[in-house]
């Protein structure tokens, strides 16, 4: 008799810690995301204020003679349609559409813009050999 009332105490206890550990194991999955996911990619919940506006470039492909992008999902290569916008130019970090005489250029990290940089002087690098030194070839 005690024997059945322990495994009943066990079952129940096995039962509370069951019911209470699932919904606090599934809150847990669904506030990690992924770390591999690349920006941009379906990250935004489905509240309109949160969902980008218009047309987003994702990636840039540039090799040889080949330009694409991936807009929308969609690979387009320089020259080509995307709806009825025509992709007239692909750099590094910008794609420009031609719809018409209107012009759209979607940019690959929008909130960042590139900056010239701007070079000191040259000077002499640490541990490099002094002008007129032997090693160089100067006089000894």
């Amino acid at each position: 008799m005690a024997d059945r009332m322990n495994r009943r105490a066990l079952g129940e206890l096995l039962l509370a810690m069951l019911v209470f550990a699932t919904p606090a194991a599934q809150a847990q999955t669904q506030a990690l995301g992924d770390p591999t996911r690349p920006p941009g990619a379906g990250a935004w919940s489905n509240s309109p204020e949160e969902v980008p506006a218009g047309r987003q470039l994702q990636s840039v492909l540039l090799s040889g003679g080949r330009k694409l992008a991936v807009i929308d999902g969609t690979m387009v290569p320089l020259g080509g349609m995307l709806g009825d916008a025509r992709v007239v130019k692909i750099t590094e970090t910008e794609v420009v559409l031609k719809t018409g005489e209107e012009t759209e250029t979607l940019k690959l990290f929008p909130g960042i813009d590139k900056q010239p940089v701007k070079r000191a002087a040259k000077r002499a690098r640490a541990g490099a050999p002094a002008e007129g030194s032997a090693v160089q070839g100067g006089p000894k």
